[in-house]
């Protein structure tokens, strides 16, 4: 790409000390050659910059009037665009999406915490206002909206979203039916006690502070967790190019496997999971995973773990209660009841599941969703189909991709990474013990402090009368202490305490006390020193501290473990009744239990095309005339007295695409087998075998016939169908005319618009392995003549009984075409002349006949003797 002038302000960066640099945007020094895609720009390779000619007029660069230069300077817009990209895909990635693994928080929540604490709302204070708190943390610590802030922090306050929830809400925070918290001026919080446990530690100088984003206030780069509250918590993100979605866990889980850590540092991740048995979300659950899966996903930090709502059955009881019902006490975590609840109310409105009668969410803070069922269905299968159809079951992703700090140029950066579960302990454990360590020393210089206050009590108590003697001849304050210095060889601090010391303090019970305070100072000292000189002692700190943790905080598991995944079975849900299909010229289709042909309702100008019978667990077959076969359930075609539906919504159809014959794959009435593997099948030495029957035969307008296995058709398909035949791509306008099922000795009867017609058996036609276009049925006088007609003819038939195909002259007259056996000639040819003069417009469709079920064949017999309707 050629270099464009941009003009572009040459301002300042403006870096807070302890913030995080990008490589990119670190300035002039630095390299972007480690960022992938992105190649080091020399400081040679941009031009220097011509200075500016002065404005005509004068004034020159000290007027009052002039705007201050402005620089230009030449650059690429490709590598100024990946630049500025790769800079905002850093921030988001270390800024706003994913959690500190030290601390669990992103800096949203971080900065609310602490906003909280230095307001002074803590636990044992009363609410304020959550808009007061908004307007604090944006106005001193994150540079963003009120309405992000707002909604981090109605989220460390749900019970049903955190595990353990750091900030404790008044008013309504929003509930688990997906309700939306009040705004943040009716709302008030204030800080849990458990939140305290992440910031307790602040003034103690345990962790790193930088500015905030001007310059105005400091904050904490991370606070100083005394639990893993990253797996305590969970959190979820999407940044550029990554994500993060960490489930909850127990804390008394979590906390016992850091301190198996503690105790024996190399502890796989095997071992850890006898402690942390997996996630445990707060709106309980059962977890369908087996120790494999677990282990597998607390490895690598990644996978999907299955996650059920529980359930329970209750007898009726009561007055009018008739039916038993299925009680949902727990839903999967992030479902909202309410959805759970309208996808049931579907399934029964549209009498998807018969054995379902009615669902009530009789929900408080307790979930209780109660589904009323027919007496004598087994409740298993009834959430079986729920768990299939409903998310009463999901799927709870697991991605634990996290920032870890990484020390590279004297910096702390932090790097993003997905670690396993141990790797996320050993982290935290690394990073609580610098937190001790720093605290232990900050407590240590404290108290010697205090012991060096308290050493320069003791010496002026044992000389106190001459101290008060040089005090009152003193000139003031500062010739005072310069002359206890000299007396006693104190230091100015030490000075300074005793001159501010109150007179009562030198009551002998109070030199008494003081001295007592200085004994117990140094062996406070002594300790605080041993901690600092042993690692193994600091060791033994962190774990009491983690066992104190689980003593107050800790809690029993709500999500329960050892689900067994409960097959679903669709047949199980169907009834098995006969039905039949009818499919119209139109496309409309539907199926009725009682079929009678003179009086079934189709729309004005439509009539019945093709009947179809089986039962509501058999599949059928709808063969399109784009070479689409279409297969489903009968159960799932519409059931209506009425019109029917459009077969188009049922499928994904193309435009003009229409059916041209319907098969019911019911074993009554047709038996069609799988494919074995010796047949449709691979072989062992990779040849494809012989397609096996029963076979179908199409006919094109083309004059093209296919014969090909239904064994591939059997099972349903999916919307956009699966295909059994190829078109001619020479031939305009060609489509199938004609589909039917063969045996060997049948025959083939078609008809052109020139006037020629053909009979010739299946025999002569291959069967196809996969869908192709098969081979020259007739030949076509010319590019304007086509097949307008086609009709299988069964091959016991002779030509008394057989139904003539009919072709439609111009002029009106028709001509018949039998298909007898002494019609019979070779495929590929002309055929016989019908006519002589003109072309024929169509061929007439064969009437439909009412199937024949095992049962009702005298009823059949009854209704197919009488003319089918046609409106």
């Amino acid at each position: 790409m050629t270099r464009q002038q941009l003009s572009l302000f040459d301002k300042k960066n403006k870096t807070s000390p302890g913030a995080i640099v990008s490589p990119v945007a670190a300035g002039p020094g630095a390299s972007n050659a480690s960022v992938p895609g992105v190649s080091p720009t020399p400081a040679s390779a941009v031009p220097p910059t011509p200075p500016r000619p002065p404005k005509k007029g004068g004034g020159g660069a000290g007027g009052s009037g002039d705007p201050p230069s402005m620089q230009i300077r030449d650059a690429s817009l490709a590598e100024e665009t990946q630049k500025r990209y790769l800079n905002y895909a850093l921030s988001v990635v270390t800024s706003r999406a994913l959690p500190d693994v030290r601390d669990g928080m992103k800096p949203v929540q971080r900065r609310i915490l602490y906003g909280m604490q230095a307001s002074g709302h803590k636990h044992d204070e009363k609410h304020v206002k959550c808009a007061r708190i908004v307007g604090d943390v944006m106005g001193k610590y994150h540079p963003h909206g009120d309405s992000a802030i707002y909604e981090a922090l109605v989220r460390m306050a749900q019970s049903f979203t955190l595990r353990v929830p750091l900030v404790d809400g008044q008013g309504n925070f929003g509930s688990p039916d997906g309700d939306a918290p009040a705004a943040m001026r009716y709302t008030e919080a204030r800080l849990t006690k458990a939140a305290q446990e992440l910031l307790s530690e602040l003034h103690k100088d345990t962790v790193d502070f930088r500015e905030n984003y001007d310059g105005t206030e400091t904050e904490p780069v991370v606070l100083p967790a005394r639990y893993p509250n990253l797996l305590v918590n969970g959190s979820a993100g999407i940044a550029v190019g990554m994500a993060t979605s960490i489930p909850p866990h127990n804390l008394g889980e979590i906390v016992d496997a850091t301190i198996a850590m503690i105790d024996e540092p190399e502890t796989t991740t095997k071992q850890l999971l006898k402690h942390v048995r997996g996630p445990d979300f707060p709106t309980g659950g059962q977890l369908v995973a087996t120790k494999r899966e677990l282990e597998e996903v607390y490895e690598t930090g990644n996978g999907t773990l299955k996650l059920q709502g529980t359930w329970k059955v209750e007898e009726p009881s009561g007055k009018g209660a008739t039916n038993p019902q299925i009680v949902l006490t727990s839903i999967p975590y992030a479902i909202e009841r309410k959805t759970i609840v309208e996808k049931i109310a579907e399934i029964i409105i549209e009498k998807k599941l018969p054995q379902l009668l009615d669902v009530r969410d009789e929900s408080t803070d307790e979930t209780r969703i109660v589904c009323e069922i027919k007496k004598g269905t087994d409740p298993s299968l009834v959430i079986a189909y729920l768990f299939k159809h409903t998310p009463f079951q999901s799927n709870v992703p697991v991605n634990l991709t996290c920032l870890v700090p990484v020390k590279a140029g004297g910096q702390t950066m932090p790097t993003p990474a997905r670690l396993g579960l141990r790797d996320i302990l050993r982290h935290f454990l690394e990073f609580r013990m610098e937190v001790v360590v720093r605290r232990l020393g900050f407590d240590l210089a404290q108290i010697r402090k205090r012991i060096h206050i308290l050493e320069g009590f003791v010496t002026i108590f044992d000389a106190l009368d001459e101290t008060i003697r040089i005090i009152r001849k003193s000139q003031g304050k500062a010739d005072a202490a310069q002359k206890l210095i000299a007396r006693f060889e104190l230091s100015p601090e030490q000075t300074d305490a005793i001159l501010e010391l109150r007179l009562y303090r030198l009551a002998q019970l109070e030199i008494n006390i003081i001295r007592s305070e200085l004994d117990e100072k140094k062996k406070e000292e002594k300790r605080l020193a041993q901690l600092l000189s042993s690692e193994a002692s600091r060791w033994k700190l962190i774990r009491a501290e983690l066992h104190e943790l689980r003593t107050t905080y800790g809690d029993k598991r709500v999500t329960k473990l050892g689900g067994e995944e409960v097959e679903y079975d669709a047949e199980a849900f169907i009834v098995d009744e006969d039905q039949f299909v009818l499919l119209s010229r139109q496309g409309w289709i539907k199926r009725q239990g009682r079929v009678d042909l003179t009086t079934t309702r189709v729309r004005e100008g439509d009539a019945i095309l093709d009947v179809a019978a089986g039962s509501t667990k058999a599949c059928v077959a709808l063969f399109s005339s784009q070479g689409a076969c279409y297969v489903c359930r009968i159960v799932d075609l519409p059931q209506t007295t009425g019109y029917g539906e459009p077969v188009q919504t049922l499928f994904k159809m193309a435009d003009g695409e229409r059916i041209v014959r319907v098969l019911s794959f019911d074993p009554r009435m047709l038996e069609v087998p799988p494919a074995s593997p010796e047949g449709d099948g691979p072989l062992i030495d990779g040849k494809s075998g012989e397609p096996e029957p029963p076979y179908a035969v199409a006919v094109t307008r083309a004059g093209l016939v296919a014969r090909f296995s239904l064994r591939p058709h059997r099972e349903p398909s999916t919307r956009a169908g699966r295909k059994y035949a190829r078109l001619s791509a020479d031939f305009a306008g060609d489509e199938v005319i004609m589909v039917d099922v063969c045996e060997d000795g049948d025959r083939i009867a078609c008809g052109t618009a020139q006037g020629h017609g053909l009979v010739t058996t299946v025999d002569e036609v291959p069967v196809l392995a996969g869908a192709g276009k098969g081979v020259k049925l007739i030949k076509l006088e010319d590019k304007d003549d086509a097949v307008l007609g086609a009709r299988l003819v069964a091959g016991a038939l002779t030509e008394g009984n057989v139904e003539p195909l009919v072709i439609e002259h111009e002029n009106g007259k028709t001509y018949e075409i039998y298909g007898t056996k002494r019609q019979v000639v070779g495929r590929g040819g002309k055929g016989s002349e019908l006519f002589k003069r003109g072309k024929a417009v169509r061929a007439h469709d064969r009437a439909p006949v009412l199937p024949v079920l095992p049962g009702n064949e005298d009823d059949a017999k009854k209704r197919a003797s009488r003319p089918p309707s046609s409106n």
